[in-house]
């Protein structure tokens, strides 16, 4: 799934676009490996009744085709736990169960198959609790995932510092790796998340310096699409930038199927990883030989299906055209007289009428892809 842009080789030669990452220690959620040199993998969480395991299952089949690597479901009653076992037999990616307040879920979670267990600490309750679940993950071989949120600290962690704060959310998610290392338990990553920007990317940082594990990094409650896409695409962006993270969710209120996607398009601008069909367009003007935002609308769902890692150019006319076809592996720039050229690995390869293009792009996209 995942290849070198062109963009992306000879770092050597374009310093400016190397991103050493974190050295972590690589734990494993069933099958994905999580952390070291493995790919940062991309998760979202089904927002159905998890007690309706035809529903759930239906959606991460969905997630599934949108690229997620892993999925996580909430187990808040008996009959979600009950369900888990059906879910996780039909699922494709590992599953991960969401714990709160009931500790007793998270061992349920654990005997159905749940590749990971997340226990927001400040919920679980008492060490004692803690070293049950911890028990149950030994026992079933699986990880855990410490969850860390800014709306859900201690109550003496809340008096001690007065307001949730980096200290704070360190303080939480260290105090809880120490006892679950007091266990022998090491396939642990943690997550320190706040629905505040600077908050999520200070909390991170000073996690990344103080423990080795893999993280799992989100903005929390990040909002609607649009806008908790841009804050996600701020406090992802920076984290990732520096190196930090290993595995990531886009928390939108939104079809869980946009956070798969925007996350691959924030690893992807980033360089860290590939997949699918990267559309780069103008933004378009009175200068375009056809109409760009309809056309890169059209194409988008067209091509929603490829999940080959390649890149298109769609550009209006040759002002930019033909120096953006020498990066991507097709291209096509707006001419006169209602026809255009296409780029074939960034040279001219023939002209094309306007009218023909949304389908000959297609076409020539799919062929590319099976040569992949």
């Amino acid at each position: 799934m995942d290849s070198h842009h062109p963009h992306d080789s000879h770092t050597h030669v374009r310093p400016w676009r190397m991103i050493e990452r974190r050295k972590s220690r690589q734990i494993r959620v069933g099958k994905v490996a999580v952390g070291g040199d493995a790919p940062i993998s991309v998760q979202s969480m089904t927002n159905t009744l998890t007690a309706d395991a035809e529903a759930t299952l239906a959606q991460i089949r969905a997630l599934e085709e949108a690229g997620a690597d892993i999925v996580r479901v909430s187990c808040p009653d008996v009959e979600s736990t009950q369900a888990l076992k059906a879910i996780v037999r039909g699922a494709e990616v590992p599953i991960v169960a969401d714990i709160h307040f009931h500790y007793k879920r998270a061992i349920e979670a654990a005997e159905a198959g749940a590749a990971c267990l997340r226990i927001n600490p400040g919920n679980i309750g008492s060490k004692d609790r803690v070293k049950e679940v911890v028990q149950a993950a030994k026992d079933y071989g699986c990880s855990m995932r410490i969850g860390v949120n800014a709306g859900s600290l201690e109550k003496d962690l809340m008096e001690k510092y007065g307001e949730p704060c980096p200290e704070a959310m360190v303080e939480s998610a260290l105090y809880h790796a120490n006892i679950l290392r007091e266990h022998d338990f090491h396939e642990f990553k943690i997550s320190v998340k706040a629905s505040d920007v600077f908050l999520t990317v200070a909390a991170y940082q000073q996690l990344a310096e103080a423990i080795d594990c893999p993280l799992h990094i989100g903005v929390t409650e990040a909002g609607p699409l649009r806008t908790g896409t841009i804050k996600s695409a701020i406090g992802l962006g920076n984290l990732l930038w520096a190196g930090i993270g290993d595995t990531l969710r886009v928390s939108l209120a939104a079809d869980p199927v946009e956070e798969i996607k925007v996350g691959f398009d924030l690893l992807k601008s980033l360089g860290l990883r590939h997949r699918g069909v990267n559309i780069i367009a103008c933004p378009s003007c009175a200068r375009q030989g056809f109409n760009v935002i309809d056309t890169v609308a059209k194409l988008e769902e067209r091509l929603a299906h490829i999940a080959k890692p390649m890149s298109l150019s769609i550009i209006g006319c040759v002002v930019n055209g033909p120096g953006e076809a020498l990066y991507t592996d097709i291209g096509f720039t707006g001419g006169g007289a209602g026809a255009g050229m296409v780029y074939m690995g960034g040279k001219p390869d023939h002209k094309l009428s306007n009218d023909q293009m949304i389908d000959h792009i297609v076409e020539l996209v799919e062929a590319h892809a099976e040569k992949l």
